[in-house]
């Protein structure tokens, strides 16, 4: 582990609470904290939407006002203004890239809330975000060791560096990180897009940035990064192996296997901890377990179920769509209602699987009931509350609703990929060793068969709690994964690449 303390420019297009879509907020959040609490200095990067609140304290750097840069032909002007992660021990610098045309005017992040389509202009906002990067590290004069870019928003920042900044003095200092989230998500434009990069003609052509007829943005990052990474081991070998999850880049990944690694992602240990969790009813304990059937009792309550210690509740916490594996279930459905449980499930999605999920609740009322929409405090009770928790996904980078689960008793049952390959361990009655179950290959029958096993072993009043104890000893904090990430900053760094 290395001692030296790191300066670290943290560079992402979502920042929990300012703005969030998904869990690259969170991480965005919590990983710079956890590395400022290890003694590293770290500053964000992140674009100031219309939907960032007023109530946040953004001031004016002089230095960092109206800087003028080119895109394509226009003239574009920006500033750099100040603020701190809210609410924590270590302050964290952020620099919100502020510009009214492209960000300031807009509540939402990647596409128009009336359409759902994409802003037609994605590619000019984080053409902007990349270079901004630069114009903030030679305004300040801070020189960071390592610039830290997430997802296909910041896939340039390493193109740039490599290309169009490589003879400047200042910048042959640091290193990239590429990390990346959601392999399905690409930043992919037309290729007239290239011309407003003023990136080398050279990198117009499939050696470069394009990418079946397209701009990659991507592409980029994979291609001119350092290192790479992903949220999970398992998920970073998937994506160099397997064609459908590398989502058409495997050649690339396949090449550059010797610069990919996997860090699963840490979980909110203050507000995902049963012990100190404000949204449940009974707080409880590895030690002391009790305090879990009075939530089970007050979950089967709120959704109008009759208590009975001896049904397993199973929950599921999901957006409703096939790569969660939503299809598994609506194939298993008739067969599990013939189970003696009752099922709970939280979530929003696709119009189909709300309409088969309301349709079953009224049909299987007294064993099936669903919620659908966004709840934060029910998936706490749910959590807490359930005894089986489901995540068929048919891929998931990370996940963490397995982690909460594993955390709060709740065993698992999971299918065998990405970050869910990697924190639920399948459990052999012969060891007792293993958290949850799991299965294979992406198919209903296989799922239905790992689940009436759960269900037997469920009756092992003695056995389901050694399975339930084995989960809740995980450690998920960002402790452990930042102190991976400060290992990788390290190999980066000492390979001087």
């Amino acid at each position: 582990m290395s001692a030296k303390k790191y300066k670290i420019l943290f560079v992402s297009s979502e920042v929990f609470p300012f703005v969030k879509t998904g869990g690259l907020a969170d991480v965005s959040s919590a990983l710079p904290q956890m590395l400022a609490e290890l003694g590293h200095e770290v500053r964000i990067v992140l674009p100031k939407y219309g939907a960032v609140d007023r109530k946040f304290k953004i001031h004016e750097v002089v230095r960092l006002k109206d800087i003028s840069i080119k895109i394509g032909d226009k003239e574009v002007l920006f500033s750099l203004k100040s603020c701190f992660l809210p609410g924590q021990k270590i302050r964290v610098q952020i620099y919100f890239l502020d510009n009214q045309e492209y960000f300031g005017g807009r509540n939402s992040l990647y596409a128009d809330p009336m359409t759902g389509e994409d802003y037609p202009d994605n590619d000019e906002r984080f053409i902007l975000l990349s270079r901004a990067v630069f114009e903030l590290i030679q305004k300040l004069g801070w020189i960071p060791d390592i610039i830290h870019c997430n997802d296909w928003q910041c896939g340039l920042v390493p193109v740039y560096l490599k290309t169009l900044y490589k003879h400047e003095e200042m910048f042959s200092k640091f290193r990239t990180l590429f990390t990346i989230h959601n392999m399905g998500y690409q930043g992919v434009f037309p290729k007239s897009s290239f011309s407003k990069t003023e990136l080398p003609a050279e990198l117009n052509s499939e050696k470069g940035l394009e990418h079946n007829g397209k701009i990659n943005f991507l592409k980029g990052g994979l291609l001119f990064a350092d290192v790479i990474n992903t949220v999970s081991e398992t998920y970073a070998n998937e994506i160099r192996t397997d064609e459908e999850l590398s989502c058409g880049l495997k050649s690339i990944l396949q090449k550059r296997k010797n610069d990919l690694y996997g860090i699963i992602n840490g979980i909110d240990t203050r507000t995902w901890n049963p012990e100190k969790d404000k949204s449940i009813s009974r707080k409880y304990s590895i030690k002391n377990l009790e305090g879990k059937q009075v939530n089970k009792e007050e979950l089967a309550g709120k959704f109008g179920f009759t208590y009975n210690p001896e049904i397993p509740i199973i929950g599921i916490i999901s957006r409703l769509n096939n790569s969660k594996g939503m299809d598994l279930i609506q194939e298993a459905f008739p067969e599990m209602m013939k189970m003696n449980i009752q099922l709970v499930l939280l979530g929003n999605g696709e119009k189909k699987y709300h309409t088969f999920f309301e349709k079953m609740s009224i049909k299987f009322k007294d064993k099936f009931a669903s919620y659908l929409g966004f709840h934060d405090e029910l998936a706490h009770l749910i959590e807490a509350g359930a005894d089986i928790f489901l995540m068929p996904s048919k891929y998931e980078p990370c996940g963490l609703n397995q982690m909460y689960s594993l955390i709060y008793g709740t065993v698992p049952l999971v299918r065998e990929t990405g970050g869910l390959a990697d924190t639920v361990i399948k459990f052999d009655e012969k060891t007792e060793e293993g958290n949850g179950f799991s299965f294979k290959k992406y198919d209903s029958g296989l799922m239905l068969k790992e689940l009436k096993r759960a269900l037997k072993l469920f009756e092992d009043k003695k056995l389901w709690q050694k399975i339930m104890k084995n989960g809740m000893k995980s450690d998920f904090s960002w402790n452990a994964s930042a102190k991976k990430y400060i290992e990788l900053y390290h190999t980066i760094l000492s390979n001087g690449n």
